[in-house]
């Protein structure tokens, strides 16, 4: 990664801390890092184009970083850690023009924690390819939709506590839902 381009986009995090999406400008952004407005252009074309870098490489680095997936906790409560150390940040992006951006990374991120839990849960178990991508899409709109929701009331409640609450709940349900896939006779179908 470029150094230039991580120092634009941590302190780009760092104002969305401090203030809405549309009070930063590319001057805040430039005197925060001691540069120049060439040097930001140079690496972006926008502040738009920054908030898609910003939000991907956060998307990255949480994958990368979280991938015990021996049960759906394992997975859900330390990228809901990961999103509440940014509520502001997340809450300003959500809100601004860039929010369609947010959304698109929250169900990459869902996706991938939901697909690699499925795909270590199922190692010994018989299910379809069909019926995982079902599986995977139903939970991954859950996990997104809690985080969506989180963010649309404000962040007014205790995401980790939520999810934490909910995962004991729920703990088994997937493993049980997944072991009657495999036992059942009509395989699920997507439409095409």
């Amino acid at each position: 990664m470029n150094r230039t381009k991580k120092v634009i986009s941590d302190v780009f995090w760092q104002l969305l801390e401090e203030k809405p999406y549309n009070k930063i400008t590319v001057q805040n952004i430039v005197e925060r890092c001691q540069m120049s407005r060439n040097s930001f252009y140079y690496h972006f074309q926008d502040i738009p184009a920054l908030v898609e870098y910003s939000i991907q490489e956060w998307t990255e680095k949480v994958i990368k970083n979280n991938y015990d997936f021996e049960s759906p906790s394992k997975c859900i409560i330390p990228i809901a850690r990961e999103i509440v150390k940014r509520k502001a940040a997340f809450i300003h992006i959500y809100r601004s023009v860039c929010g369609e951006s947010l959304i698109r990374h929250m169900n990459q991120v869902g996706l991938h924690i939901v697909q690699s839990y499925i795909g270590a849960a199922t190692k010994n178990i018989n299910i379809s390819e069909e019926d995982k991508t079902v599986f995977s899409r139903y939970y991954k709109c859950i996990f997104a939709g809690t985080v969506l929701d989180w963010l649309d009331s404000g962040a007014s409640y205790d995401l980790l506590a939520f999810c934490e609450k909910i995962c004991d709940a729920f703990e088994g349900s997937g493993k049980r839902a997944l072991l009657k896939l495999q036992f059942s006779v009509l395989p699920l179908r997507l439409q095409r």
